[in-house]
């Protein structure tokens, strides 16, 4: 199950909600398709230009599995944890850490006192501030920036095959079978899962499975067109260039965000995408991306005084 903030995660109905992320002073687009693979699809949509950014907005995603649970409990108090912290927004990026760690303990007390809440969620949020962008990500749903076309991977997948993530794992007691930590989850980092022994918590201390995200601060600039946000199955059937590419491609024929994330979910099932699909983009400016120039390169070319008459005489004839 994938959830953005600010929906409903429902079960056999479809609905679409139109501006429901935070509205801000300044005009931000942003555009969100949920799809389901059960014909479920939700979808929101704002912009801004990027010279006007000013105020803090959060675009968060949520990938749930074993059940919704923890997908909705992250979602309806995450955001409010970031926010309400003390050293919110001066420290943000520790703010963020803590808060993703706060809720996943707060999770595991509900999960205590109703076990049928036991499930766990991957989550991916995007806030920008001033003109700062921080993507904090627990799990394998991704991040890509287009700037000037080229494609920035503003967060990392963490599956078990990452070789990093693979020595955290056996450093805290994990290991990897087939492609799984501890056998059972195809992700690494993760909220939730608290019914799964061993994976959360060995003998006190953490255990393999790492509710704390991997954060990627920078400074936004005029060359940053827009931010994709996608559910891993998304990045199954895209790599992250192929799909700035695509969305260049779009905006460039239509400027509508909320067509272009229909389309690149479409591209996706035409890809043979049979996961959950989740498109979130933000758009930092109004206009649609411009052409990309490619540079032809200077290739010199010589040719001998014989070649040169040879050739004179051949044009004359």
């Amino acid at each position: 199950m994938c959830v953005q903030d600010g929906e409903q995660a429902g079960e056999d109905h479809i609905e679409k909600n139109v501006d429901n992320s935070i509205r801000v002073s300044w005009p931000l687009h942003c555009d969100l398709l949920n799809a389901h693979m059960d014909n479920k699809e939700k979808d929101s949509s704002f912009r801004t230009p990027s010279d006007q950014i000013s105020v803090a907005n959060s675009s968060p995603v949520f990938d749930g599995h074993g059940g919704k649970s923890a997908a909705q409990f992250v979602r309806d108090h995450l955001p409010r944890v970031i926010v309400e912290d003390a050293d919110f927004p001066l420290e943000l990026e520790k703010v963020v850490t803590r808060s993703f760690l706060e809720i996943d303990a707060e999770f595991a007390r509900s999960c205590s006192t109703e076990s049928s809440l036991s499930s766990g969620t991957t989550a991916l949020t995007a806030i920008i501030l001033g003109r700062s962008l921080l993507v904090a990500n627990a799990g394998d749903c991704r991040a890509v920036l287009s700037r000037g076309g080229g494609a920035i991977e503003m967060s990392k997948d963490h599956r078990p095959l990452c070789i990093k993530e693979r020595k955290r794992i056996e450093s805290l007691g994990g290991y990897i079978d087939d492609g799984y930590l501890n056998g059972q989850l195809g992700v690494t980092r993760a909220l939730g899962n608290w019914h799964l022994q061993g994976m959360k918590e060995i003998n006190g201390k953490g255990g393999p499975l790492s509710a704390e995200p991997e954060l990627k601060l920078i400074t936004l600039t005029k060359e940053d067109e827009f931010l994709i946000i996608g559910s891993d199955g998304i990045w199954d059937v895209f790599r992250s260039q192929n799909a700035v590419d695509f969305a260049r491609r779009r905006l460039q024929e239509h400027n509508d965000v909320k067509q272009c994330c229909k389309e690149v979910i479409g591209e996706a099932i035409k890809r043979g995408a049979t996961d959950n699909l989740t498109v979130v983009m933000i758009c930092f400016h109004s206009e649609p991306p411009a052409p990309m120039v490619v540079e032809r390169p200077r290739v010199r070319r010589s040719i001998s005084a014989e070649g040169l008459q040879n050739l004179k005489c051949l044009l004359e004839g």
